[in-house]
C-alpha cells in the first residue's frame, strides 16, 4: 500500500505523523507572536479604520504593568509602526510629591499614572481647559460630555495587550483615572472592584483610588505579624506613610498632576570623550606570564 493510507493508519492509531507535507505548508507566526508579546486578533481591530474617515487616526489607550512600574501611551498606528502621542510613567509620580518608591505598581498608581496621561494629552491638545474631568473623586462612574461651540472630546479605545481583564484588574484602574482625567473611552463597569453589570460600589472604588485597601492590609499585617510588616512596608516607615494619612498623600499627588501635568523634556548633554582607555589587548605569552607571575605571588603569600 502507499505511504499515505500507512501514514493515515498511524494517525488513526493516536500518533502524531509530521511528513514533508505538513513541513512544506508550514507558516511561521509574526515574530511577536512567537514572543508571546502581542495578540494580533486583537490588535487588527484595535487599529483598523473606516475607509470612508480617510486615514484619521484611530487612538488607543495601551496600559502595561510590569514588576515595579506602571506604563501608559496614547498611540495610533501607521504604516511604518505605531506613533506615540503622550506617554506617562508611574515613576513620575516621585515628581509629584509621592514620598518614595511606595506603591508604584498598585491599583492606585494605575489610577495615578492613566489621570496624569489624560491630563497630559488634553493639555498637549490645548483641551485641558475644556474638559476638566471629575475633579472631586468619589468613585462614582463618569463619563465626559460634549460643550456646545467646542471641540469634541478626545476619544480612545482600552489596550490592554495581554493582561487578564479579570473584575478589579489594574488596568481597570488605569481606565478609571483616564476617565476622571477627561478622556473619552468605551467602557463598562462590571470589571472594576466589586463591579457587577450594570451597578458599582462607589465607596469601595473610592477607598481603592486613595489606597485604603493598602491601608487596611498595613494595619492587618502590623496586629498578626509585626516583623513581616517592617519587612513589607519599610518603605512606608521609611516615609512616614501610615494608613492614617494615606489618603492625604494620594489626594496631594492628584492635585499637583493636575495643577502641572505637562511633560518638562531635559536636554542631552553632548557625548563626552571616554576619560579612562580601555585596556591593551595581551598576547599569548604575555598572558601566560601574567598567571605564572599571580601563582608565585599567591604561593610566596602562603610561605609568610
Amino acid at each position: 500500500l502507499g505511504g499515505w493510507f500507512e501514514a493515515l493508519l498511524r494517525c488513526s492509531a493516536g500518533e502524531l505523523v509530521k511528513n514533508d507535507a505538513h513541513f512544506k505548508r508550514f507558516q511561521t507566526k509574526y515574530r511577536r507572536r512567537r514572543e508571546g508579546k502581542t495578540d494580533y486578533r486583537a490588535r487588527k481591530r484595535l487599529i483598523t479604520q473606516d475607509k470612508n474617515k480617510y486615514n484619521t487616526p484611530k487612538y488607543r489607550m495601551i496600559v502595561r504593568t510590569s514588576n515595579r512600574y506602571v506604563t501608559c501611551q496614547i498611540a495610533h498606528s501607521t504604516i511604518k509602526g505605531d506613533m506615540i502621542l503622550s506617554q506617562a510613567h508611574s515613576k513620575e509620580l516621585l515628581k509629584y510629591g509621592l514620598p518614595g518608591h511606595i506603591g508604584l505598581k498598585n491599583w492606585t498608581a494605575c489610577y495615578a499614572t492613566g489621570l496624569l496621561l489624560a491630563r497630559r494629552t488634553l493639555k498637549k491638545l490645548g483641551l485641558d481647559a475644556i474638559y476638566e474631568g471629575q475633579s472631586e473623586v468619589d468613585g462614582e462612574d463618569y463619563s465626559v460630555e460634549d460643550v456646545d461651540d467646542k471641540p469634541r472630546p478626545f476619544s480612545v479605545c482600552l489596550d490592554v495587550g495581554l493582561a487578564t481583564t479579570s473584575t478589579g484588574a489594574k488596568v481597570f484602574g488605569a481606565l478609571k483615572g483616564a476617565l476622571d482625567g477627561g478622556l473619552r473611552i468605551p467602557h463598562s463597569v462590571r470589571r472594576w472592584p466589586a463591579g457587577e453589570k450594570d451597578t458599582i460600589d462607589s465607596e469601595l472604588l473610592r477607598k481603592y483610588i486613595f489606597a485604603g485597601h493598602v491601608g487596611e492590609y498595613m494595619e492587618v499585617m502590623e496586629e498578626d505579624d509585626e516583623e513581616g510588616f517592617k519587612t513589607m512596608f519599610a518603605k512606608y516607615i521609611e516615609n512616614d506613610v501610615t494608613a492614617d494619612n494615606m489618603e492625604e498623600t494620594w489626594q496631594e499627588v492628584y492635585n499637583k498632576i493636575r495643577a502641572s501635568p505637562a511633560q518638562v523634556i531635559t536636554k542631552k548633554t553632548k557625548d563626552q570623550k571616554r576619560k579612562t582607555k580601555k585596556a591593551q589587548k595581551l598576547s599569548a605569552p604575555q598572558r601566560q606570564d601574567r598567571v605564572a607571575q599571580k601563582i608565585a605571588s599567591h604561593l610566596a603569600k602562603l610561605d609568610q
